[in-house]
C-alpha cells in the first residue's frame, strides 16, 4: 500500500489530492515543520531522499519528486482519465501544463520566496542592499518571466474549464498548488486575472479536493 508522508504546507498537497481523487487506498503519515525554521523534521528527512515533499513508500519503493510520483501512481491506478492517452485532442495540453508547473512556473516562485525571504532576514545594515538587489533581479528576471507565465495561464482557462480541457486532468492538480502561491506570492490578482481565479474556486469546492484538505488538516497549503 501507498504511503504518502506529507509535510505540512507543502506540495505533498498534489499527491494527497491525487490519491483522494482515484479512491485508491493509502496510508498518511503527517510531518509538523520545525516551529523555528520552518523546515522538514529529521523524520521526514530520514524517509525523504532530497528532504523535500513530496515522498511516497510502496513497499520497497521511495519516490521523491511530484511529477514522477503523479505518474507512479497513476500508471499503477488510473485507467486514463487523469492524463489524456496519447493522440488524444487534449495530450499536448495536459503535456505542457504538466510539466510547466514544475519546469517553468514553480522554480519562478520558489526563487522569489527564497529572494524575499533573504531580504527580510537580511542584518538592518546590509538590509538597503538586500531590497536593491532583489527588486533589480525581480525586475530584470522574475517579474517578466512569471509575467509571461501568467499570461498564458489565464489565456488556457479562458478557453476550457481546466488546464488541458473540460475535465479534470493530473495537470490540475500539479498547476493548482502553483496557483495558489501566484496569488500570495506573486501579485495575480483577480482584475486581470478572473479565469484564473474561476480555476481556483473551482479547485477549492472540488470534493476530492476538500477531502485532501481535510485529510491535511491545517487550514492553509501555504506557508
Amino acid at each position: 500500500m501507498i504511503t504518502l508522508h506529507h509535510l505540512e504546507k507543502s506540495q505533498s498537497i498534489r499527491i494527497l489530492w491525487l490519491l483522494e481523487e482515484l479512491g485508491v487506498p493509502y496510508e498518511i503519515k503527517l510531518y509538523d515543520r520545525d516551529p523555528q525554521t520552518r523546515l522538514a523534521p529529521a523524520a521526514y528527512k530520514a524517509i525523504s531522499p532530497l528532504g523535500t515533499a513530496p515522498v511516497i513508500t510502496d513497499g520497497p519503493v521511495t519516490l521523491a519528486e511530484t511529477n514522477a510520483i503523479v505518474d507512479y501512481i497513476c500508471d499503477k491506478h488510473d485507467t486514463g482519465r487523469l492524463r489524456p492517452a496519447p493522440g488524444a485532442p487534449e495530450r499536448v495540453k495536459y503535456l505542457f501544463w504538466f510539466h510547466t508547473s514544475q519546469g517553468s512556473l514553480q522554480p519562478l516562485l520558489t526563487n522569489k520566496f527564497v529572494m524575499m525571504a533573504m531580504q527580510a532576514r537580511a542584518p538592518f545594515l546590509v538590509r538597503p542592499v538586500a531590497k536593491s538587489l532583489v527588486g533589480a533581479l525581480d525586475q530584470a528576471f522574475f517579474g517578466p518571466r512569471l509575467a509571461a507565465l501568467f499570461r498564458e495561464i489565464e489565456k488556457a482557462l479562458g478557453e476550457s474549464k481546466w488546464f488541458a480541457g473540460d475535465d479534470l486532468t493530473a495537470a490540475d492538480m500539479v498547476m493548482g498548488y502553483s496557483m495558489e502561491l501566484c496569488v500570495h506570492r506573486a501579485g495575480m490578482d483577480e482584475k486581470t486575472y478572473p479565469n484564473a481565479y474561476r480555476f481556483l474556486k473551482q479547485m477549492r469546492e472540488y470534493p476530492s479536493y476538500i477531502r485532501a484538505m481535510e485529510k491535511d488538516g491545517k487550514g492553509t497549503i501555504l506557508l
